[in-house]
């Protein structure tokens, strides 16, 4: 398979990342992870939705919710912030997937098992009940309504009653004697013809077409085979956000590598290493919006916004914001068109040609 660079000429758009005095202070490590195992330490400060903001999703009903790392998850009703947490009966408070069924039930992925919520009760579900490892990291419910749920320690599907392992091909790569990662489902992804994708953190890519898997590592032309995000744009094009697989060394000297975003076109892969922060680099999150333009948040960098021929980034007006304050967890447009985004530093959105930091207290409009 031939790889193919891109090489488009764009001038950045630069943006105000509009900071409140809150966020100012000492920063601090954290080894917690979500989808990103080394997310950058965010500002101490009360005021935050919470110091790393890693899913957005939004209901039938229009409520706002949000996963973090330590404080369970916040929903927002358009009124009120509330918060579920393990003293609520959420199974753990590092929330890294949520989804909706069919009948309205929320389903929340978290580092301590899989937990449903009705409105008024969790049901959880964890080891004990056949999942196959309590670190969940992401759920799709697929077009038939299946439940599949990637794990730390690979995936199973789930039929609302009885968790099934679901095992997946190995291929043919050389995986570094320092790197455990392997068997960490990072995402899952059903495209437009019903194949279901795999992103894994060692093992590249895996699509399922319901009888068959085809396998894409780095041979093929991913960046790295650390896949950490895949998405389907409308033109049918699969996406890829990868990490650096050399950040697992214990030699700090030699953390570095290859990473970053790629497209693939079902024949050809391509990648941008003229644009800072999409080569060389980790990418935990690929949006599309209702007009079709592709979001991607390049940590350390920003976000970077494609509208089909060519690439403008959102920056704050300080180096320190971004390194610190821009690793990009996620990203969401509500029904209202408002894209929410996700930060290792916090929750903020696009408002008209800034993006603004929502703490708890607002502004939410």
């Amino acid at each position: 398979m031939k790889k193919v660079y891109l090489y488009t000429h764009a001038c950045p758009l630069i943006f105000i990342l509009a900071i409140l005095t809150s966020c100012s202070g000492q920063f601090k490590s954290n080894t917690l992870g979500s989808n990103n195992p080394e997310l950058t330490a965010a500002p101490k400060t009360g005021s935050q939705i919470a110091e790393y903001v890693v899913n957005i999703f939004e209901d039938k009903k229009g409520n706002l919710w949000f996963g973090t790392i330590e404080k369970g998850v916040a929903r927002y009703d358009g009124k009120s912030l509330t918060y579920f947490s393990t003293k609520d009966g959420l199974c753990g408070n590092t929330v890294t997937s949520i989804v909706e069924d069919r009948a309205g039930n929320m389903w929340f992925g978290t580092h301590s098992g899989l937990s449903k919520y009705d409105g008024k009760t969790f049901t959880n579900f964890t080891s004990k009940e056949g999942l196959c490892n309590d670190r969940v990291s992401n759920i799709l419910i697929d077009k038939a309504g299946n439940f599949w749920v990637g794990t730390w320690n690979g995936v199973c599907r789930f039929n609302g009653t009885d968790f099934s392992n679901f095992p997946l091909p190995i291929p043919d790569v050389e995986v570094p004697s320092y790197q455990a990662t392997t068997n960490w489902v990072s995402d899952i992804m059903q495209d437009q013809h019903g194949n279901i994708w795999f992103g894994r953190s060692g093992y590249g890519a895996c699509k399922y077409d319901g009888n068959s898997f085809t396998l894409f590592t780095k041979e093929d032309g991913l960046p790295s085979n650390c896949v950490q995000a895949i998405h389907e744009d409308k033109h049918g094009n699969i996406w890829f956000g990868t990490r650096v697989a050399e950040k697992d060394h214990p030699d700090a000297g030699k953390r570095t590598g290859e990473g970053g975003l790629s497209r693939y076109d079902s024949k050809t892969f391509i990648q941008y290493p003229a644009f800072e922060g999409l080569s060389k680099n980790d990418i935990y999150s690929i949006y599309e919006d209702k007009t079709g333009n592709i979001w991607i948040g390049a940590t350390g960098v920003g976000v970077y916004r494609y509208d089909g021929e060519s690439f403008k980034i959102h920056k704050g007006t300080d180096r320190m914001d971004l390194t610190y304050s821009y690793g990009v967890q996620s990203i969401l447009e509500d029904r209202n068109g408002t894209l929410w985004f996700g930060f290792s530093g916090g929750l903020f959105r696009l408002n008209g040609s800034s993006i603004i930091n929502v703490t708890q207290e607002g502004p939410w409009k």
